[in-house]
């Protein structure tokens, strides 16, 4: 916890390496201090296939699941962070975005819980 899954149109492995690019989200979650380094989880969906502003245009969409108890303005604090470093990366990307979702702890659990 938290998880973080980049969607994104194909091409954009092709303008950065997919690695730095995860790594990069990684950092920016890190740097808000609301959570821990070993609990961060970063991956990617590339699809080859996707219809975007009626068209072929790229795009990331960033899904952010975490442990509920942050604050609205921590979250905003963090969609915000995360969009900017990805605009750094990807100034020439129409669509960059994303969303936080909350994990309710009382439903969460995972095999260490066990």
């Amino acid at each position: 916890m938290p998880h973080f899954i980049l969607d994104c149109s194909e091409p954009i492995l092709e303008i950065q390496d997919p690695q730095k690019v995860i790594e990069a989200v990684f950092e920016t979650a890190f740097e808000t201090g609301l959570f821990d380094r070993n609990d961060i989880k970063v991956r990617m969906n590339p699809f080859k296939h996707s219809l975007v502003q009626g068209g072929n245009s790229d795009f990331i969409h960033v899904f952010g699941n975490i442990m509920q108890g942050r604050t609205e303005a921590q979250k905003a604090n963090l969609s915000k962070k995360i969009v900017t470093k990805l605009n750094e990366l990807f100034p020439e990307v129409p669509i960059i975005s994303i969303n936080i979702r909350d994990f309710e702890k009382a439903t969460y659990c995972n095999k260490n819980m066990i």
